[in-house]
């Protein structure tokens, strides 16, 4: 088990569902960056879960120390690049984040390992976590958190549920 820093959509993905869990069973500790752990609790779309979120104790909110690279703020909304900011830090290389703008930036420019909420359930199930990537995804994507369907589809042929 690893360390994760998080973005916001993931968050917003799993608790929108109350499975925040899965990731408490997956990695040893999940670091939330304060701008993400903000942005979470402003609401806009993120009402389903918010309550899951708050009393999810074991996230570990923290700041950044030193002012990140103001490029990376220009390209990158403040949630992205807090998270790749805080994992250059803190020297953490595994993040979680589903925008693939971001996603692209902090694989190729910063050779992080870049996890996404669709491998979270791969992993989950793998973990015996859950029974079915599919019924995951669905509920996510019900719950209106936005997953590409060639994304979906990749991962229930990796889950083998094709």
């Amino acid at each position: 088990m690893e360390t994760i820093i998080c973005n916001t959509g993931p968050l917003i993905a799993l608790a929108g569902i109350r499975r925040l869990d899965i990731l408490k069973n997956l990695y040893t500790t999940i670091i939330v960056p304060i701008a993400v752990h903000q942005e979470l609790l402003s609401g806009g779309k993120f009402l389903t879960g918010l309550d899951e979120y708050r009393k999810a104790d074991w996230l570990r909110k923290t700041e950044l120390k030193q002012p990140g690279d103001p490029l990376l703020s220009t390209v990158l909304d403040e949630g992205e690049s807090s998270v790749i900011h805080l994992a250059l830090e803190l020297g953490i290389s595994n993040i979680l984040m589903d925008e693939r703008k971001g996603r692209r930036i902090a694989r190729e420019i910063y050779g992080m390992k870049v996890t996404g909420t669709a491998r979270i359930f791969v992993e989950a199930k793998k973990a015996n976590l859950i029974n079915s990537v599919k019924e995951n995804l669905q509920e996510v994507c019900d719950n209106g958190y936005w997953i590409h369907d060639k994304i979906i589809q990749k991962t229930l042929k990796e889950a083998g549920e094709t």
